[in-house]
């Protein structure tokens, strides 16, 4: 474990340059004092570290100094060639790089790792990207360019539902790929949102630095943002049973709703395809329940009332458009608003 942690401390003084010994003890998870003992440790096997002390202080390697990753385990080596971020590197116009950085670090590896490490790459794949998810409207590099250069950025965002896009001046922390979705997360007027990149329609560096929050960096941001989004306000409970065929597509569809899982089957339960199984399901506003519609028949809302209610309206109004299916209505016509009102 020791030897690990001079190891991580080399490095991570190879690559930050002067760095805090109280942020060290924080990145390797250790006390100050072991971290001032583990240079001392290094100093003796000579390597040229040294630390200052002051406010502006801190432990860093002499100028020139450099070592190579030849210390690097099997375990590690392997991990380093599992590609779990394939699509995340073509997105942003890296895959060429990456291929490129893989095949240096293969020929700094140790010889006893080199083969394991290539069978990996050969064996394991980590494909990020869910199906069917939607692209970004506008140049993802644009987006890219701003993080990196510290550039306010013009956006033209499309929120879900909207008709047309809202035009925002933001402040970007950087971007997160999540899930197969890319999300910009950036200031706007010093309060932190979360742009979606495929609902950004236009995207237009300004000549302005960027304007970041003193001290935050783009996991804090993230952190908060995750947050918001995982503890959403439930205003609106929905006891919902689905028939069990469909239960696995039930839940890749709406699962995020899902507030109670429903529990497996027991042996002296009925489990065919044809019985039913109950959800709880979390809206924030009634017309969210719409989202049930996709499976049409293979669920049912049993409760509140007005969400079986509105249901019932939509699918009459649905009904009523395609009750001819030969004589397809105007779009213009008075009546073609009917599913749209009932649909909230």
């Amino acid at each position: 474990m020791k030897s690990d942690r001079l190891l991580s401390l080399l490095l991570l003084l190879q690559t930050r340059g002067r760095v805090p010994a109280a942020e060290l003890a924080a990145r390797l998870e250790v006390s100050v004092r072991t971290i001032y003992r583990d240079v001392e440790s290094l100093s003796a096997a000579g390597v040229p570290v040294y630390a200052e002390r002051g406010r502006h202080g801190g432990i860093a390697l002499l100028p020139g100094f450099r070592t190579d990753v030849t210390g690097l385990t099997a375990e590690e080596a392997r991990a380093l060639f599992v590609l779990v971020a394939q699509g995340t590197h073509e997105a942003l116009g890296l895959r060429e790089a990456l291929g490129s950085a893989l095949r240096k670090v293969m020929a700094a590896l140790p010889a006893p790792h080199r083969p394991a490490a290539e069978l990996t790459s050969r064996r394991v794949l980590v494909d990020p990207d869910r199906w069917l998810v939607g692209r970004p409207s506008a140049d993802l590099g644009v987006l890219q360019d701003a993080v990196f250069a510290d550039r306010r950025l013009r956006i033209g965002y499309r929120h879900s539902g909207a008709a047309e896009p809202r035009t925002y001046t933001v402040d970007p922390y950087g971007l997160v790929a999540k899930a197969g979705t890319w999300y910009l997360v950036a200031d706007r007027r010093g309060v932190p949102r979360l742009f979606r990149a495929d609902r950004v329609v236009a995207a237009t560096l300004t000549a302005a630095p960027v304007r970041r929050r003193a001290g935050v960096e783009l996991a804090d941001v993230w952190e908060v943002l995750r947050r918001r989004v995982e503890r959403r306000p439930v205003a609106l409970r929905v006891r919902a049973r689905v028939r069990r065929a469909k239960l696995d597509l039930f839940l890749r569809l709406v699962g995020h709703s899902v507030l109670e899982r429903p529990e497996p089957a027991g042996p002296a339960e009925t489990a065919g395809p044809e019985s039913w199984v109950e959800v709880t399901l979390g809206y924030e506003v009634l017309g969210a329940v719409h989202q049930l519609l996709q499976l049409g028949t293979e669920v049912e809302v049993l409760d509140p009332p007005e969400a079986r209610a509105l249901l019932a309206r939509t699918a009459s109004a649905i009904a009523e458009r395609y009750a001819d299916p030969a004589n397809p209505g105007d779009p213009e016509d008075p009546g073609s608003g009917s599913v749209e009102r009932a649909t909230g």
